[in-house]
């Protein structure tokens, strides 16, 4: 490539990087603490595309400036010698021919526009059965109010009941929010997908389901869990991590999330 197509690649690579830390699209990527790096890569991106393209047209402007000058030179010395006329064609034979780019490179801005126009799904049910619990030992639990139901993630609820045996949720009313995944056998699951740094390290956390289940249950659709705790669980076909079961008295269909990643790995 040139150094115009690559500004105009750098350019392009920054406005889809500000597009996506202006919108929610950055949250399918990174976890939400990375919008101000997101943004910040997209400004420089940007600003380095413009230099680059402001410092080719000068030098290109410089260049013909020089070259003209040169040739004019040439011209009247080799009107003034007997042989200035073979020196002037053997100089310019020895001027570099401008090389072209072939244009199949411009193909690699075919995903700069993907991610322009395009969004991505979020990690879903297909990712989650097929990756082992990552259910990690949190480092202590964050309070939580001694009255009324309790809203937890996936992550809180899971910590809680395999590793704090749920002293600090049982008898408790709990909700809880998460998407659908079924295994082989049927068995309904929630699951949220958390998150270290981005979509790529992604890795399951799921809960069983139990109690007072809808009968038709759609893989990746999100649900509102309303429940208690139970001292059940499981263990992952995948990987044989633990899994705990929630004892669920009403479900409701939700939207999807606008961030539908959880980051809470310790509460």
């Amino acid at each position: 490539m040139n150094r115009q197509a690559q500004a105009a690649v750098l350019f392009l690579t920054g406005a889809a990087l500000l597009h996506a830390g202006c919108t929610d699209l950055y949250l399918r990527y990174v976890k939400a603490g990375l919008r101000p790096m997101l943004l910040l890569s997209g400004a420089v991106l940007i600003a380095t595309a413009l230099a680059t393209a402001w410092y080719e047209y000068r030098a290109g402007k410089g260049a013909g400036a020089e070259g003209g000058e040169g040739a004019g030179k040439e011209r009247g010395e080799g009107a003034g010698t007997e042989g200035g006329e073979g020196a002037g064609k053997e100089a310019r034979s020895e001027r570099p021919t401008p090389h072209r780019e072939p244009r199949i490179s411009w193909l690699l801005t075919l995903p700069l526009f993907a991610l322009i126009l395009v969004a991505p799904p979020a990690l879903g049910s297909y990712s989650a059965m097929r990756t082992g619990t990552a259910l990690q030992q949190p480092y202590g639990y964050n309070s939580l109010p001694a009255k009324g139901t309790l809203d937890l993630s996936v992550v809180d609820y899971a910590t809680r009941a395999v590793y704090g045996r749920g002293r600090t949720i049982e008898g408790r009313r709990l909700r809880i929010e998460g998407f659908v995944a079924l295994d082989q056998a049927g068995r309904p699951y929630l699951v949220r997908m958390a998150l270290n740094c981005c979509a790529a390290d992604a890795q399951p956390v799921k809960i069983a389901l139990t109690g007072t289940i809808p009968p038709v249950l759609r893989p990746d659709k999100w649900l509102k869990v309303t429940g208690t705790y139970t001292p059940r669980t499981t263990k992952d076909p995948v990987n044989g991590g633990p899994i705990p079961y929630f004892e669920v008295t009403d479900a409701k269909p939700i939207p999807t999330p606008s961030d539908p990643y959880d980051e809470t790995w310790n509460t």
